[in-house]
């Protein structure tokens, strides 16, 4: 969801059938993991992707997955 810009927790919590705690714990620990960063406008906080976290994330899974073409030996 957070790849379409920041939400606020009300937003995102929309989407989910849990509770607003359960939704909070869980921004809690995607922000703890650096995945997600807040931004507080006024009485609002919104939650945005952490793009240089997510894309080292992603190299990080294609290096363990390795690339066919080395694989193959000429």
């Amino acid at each position: 969801m957070l790849k379409g810009g920041m939400m606020s927790a009300g937003d995102i919590a929309s989407n989910f059938d849990m509770t607003g705690a359960t939704v909070s714990y869980h921004l809690s620990v995607l922000k703890k993991a650096d995945l997600i960063y807040e931004k507080k406008e006024k009485n609002f906080i919104y939650y945005g992707l952490n793009m240089t976290v997510v894309e080292e994330m992603m190299l990080w899974l294609s290096d363990l997955k390795g690339d066919s073409s080395d694989d193959k030996q000429e």
